[in-house]
């Protein structure tokens, strides 16, 4: 993800793989963002930040849904990805920020909706950057991620970490993020699997 060429093709082509890889059929990238920003009730002078964002197309999509002074930011470890966003998908609702998830450069309870997808099975503290992410969310926010989901049953859950694990990529069983999410206190939480991805989004009152 910090390759250039990478960042250049994303949307076009790597995604596609992505989706057809996680068994996301049919699923549209307009389809999901349009899910992701219905699960994060997006609207009006919100402060929203996409946690890896790659190169932007969730996070300028976002910026879409809100108006005033409500702004999308798109965040990413990546410089190829940053500047691929910011060429293709900055607006006055969207801007991007480099650095490091794991410690995120912004106060406590900053922002309304906090959203990471496609991300936490590749990155090397996933929950490090979950806690970040919750530090973030203000009261009344909304967080929502996408990510990995391995099958209930043993053998091929099994089957699916150990393939995983040879490309570099984590597999999470599905009551990990509901748990992390009751354990802050977060209510409302709604998990949807599909194909070998899970998507879990929360309330903070």
């Amino acid at each position: 993800m910090i390759n250039t060429i990478v960042a250049a093709i994303y949307e076009r082509l790597w995604r596609p793989v992505g989706v057809a890889a996680f068994g996301l059929y049919g699923l549209s990238a307009q389809k999901e963002r349009e899910e992701a920003a219905e699960r994060l009730r997006l609207r009006g002078n919100q402060q929203v930040l996409d946690v890896a964002c790659g190169p932007g197309n969730f996070t300028n999509f976002f910026g879409s849904q809100l108006s005033g002074d409500g702004i999308a930011v798109g965040f990413d470890i990546s410089r190829p990805m940053i500047a691929q966003a910011v060429r293709d998908n900055r607006s006055s609702h969207a801007a991007y920020v480099r650095g490091d998830a794991r410690r995120l450069p912004f106060d406590d309870a900053t922002f309304d909706a906090v959203c990471c997808y496609a991300a936490l099975y590749l990155v090397p503290d996933p929950f490090v950057v979950v806690d970040e992410m919750l530090r973030v969310l203000a009261p009344g926010g909304r967080i929502a991620i996408m990510t990995s989901y391995g099958s209930e049953i043993a053998p091929i859950h099994a089957a699916l970490s150990l393939g995983a694990k040879t490309i570099g990529v984590r597999i999470f069983d599905r009551s990990t993020f509901p748990a992390i999410f009751t354990a802050a206190g977060l209510v409302d939480i709604k998990q949807q699997t599909r194909g070998t991805a899970q998507y879990v989004s929360a309330h903070r009152l």
